[in-house]
């Protein structure tokens, strides 16, 4: 279900979805590139829509997903007659969330968030720094069954290392607002190529990186095929991660122009 900014729930949903409590939570982050290849040479959502749907993950965070393009929907034949993230969720995840950040002539496009946990409520804050790119945070809370709150944070970064920067800060400063016990993920397209950005979310109290914590080094995601960049992250707070993934096999080398970060986290 698409949901509108708040959602609350009925108290008998409320009681179903706290009877047992869950104590581990499978990630999955990827970039889109808005269902095309590298260098946009073929359309392929619906393979990326099966790649996605065999990691199983609960909660997955998209970057450069379509919320509607025109001319595509006209050039494809099998393009969606829905929503991108809305494809991509199918009867998997029951729940989603849309961040619409660049809107131009033909179409949208933003973050988004899937989950098989309701989405209480979500904001789409505007990042965005100055010239013609548009960035946003979007902020869901999910309710995870044994937990007051989880909070999921879906990020895709300029390009510009000062503006990266002045990103990262309004951030903190949302991470410094949510409650000090409460789970936190952040996951996305840092474009943090030159590393600086980790200096920056140190500062923010708790939050770790799960492969800086795993292998000593965040993950090299770009490009796809023969990865040199670590853009890509996940940071989790008040949870411990384990068996992070890159996930650099096929199908996922021709999936998009950045490989997917997969972790299992326990609350």
């Amino acid at each position: 279900m698409n949901l509108d900014k708040t959602h609350p729930l009925d108290s008998s949903d409320l009681d179903a979805h706290m009877s047992t409590a869950v104590n581990t939570v499978r990630l999955l982050t990827v970039n889109t590139h808005k269902g095309f290849t590298a260098l946009n040479r073929r359309f392929i959502l619906p393979e990326l829509r099966e790649a996605v749907r065999a990691v199983s993950a609960d909660v997955v965070f998209l970057q450069e997903v379509l919320g509607t393009h025109e001319k595509h929907a006209l050039r494809f034949h099998d393009w969606p007659k829905m929503s991108q993230y809305e494809f991509l969720a199918d009867s998997i995840w029951t729940d989603f969330a849309y961040g619409r950040n660049a809107v131009y002539p033909d179409g949208d496009h933003g973050n988004a968030l899937l989950s098989k946990f309701p989405i209480t409520r979500y904001e789409n804050l505007d990042i965005s720094i100055a010239g013609p790119e548009r960035r946003g945070l979007l902020h869901s809370v999910l309710q995870v069954p044994g937990h007051e709150e989880f909070h999921a944070i879906c990020v895709h970064l300029g390009l510009r290392e000062a503006h990266r920067q002045q990103q990262l800060r309004l951030l903190c400063d949302l991470l410094d607002s949510l409650p000090a016990d409460a789970p936190v993920v952040v996951a996305g397209d840092f474009n943090d190529w030159r590393l600086k950005g980790a200096q920056v979310l140190d500062r923010c109290a708790g939050m770790h990186e799960v492969f800086a914590v795993a292998q000593g080094k965040v993950a090299k995601t770009f490009p796809a095929r023969w990865p040199v960049l670590r853009l890509d992250r996940i940071y989790v707070r008040n949870a411990t991660s384990h068996k992070a993934r890159i996930l650099s096999n096929k199908p996922w080398t021709h999936l998009s122009d950045h490989l997917p970060l997969a972790v299992e986290i326990h609350l």
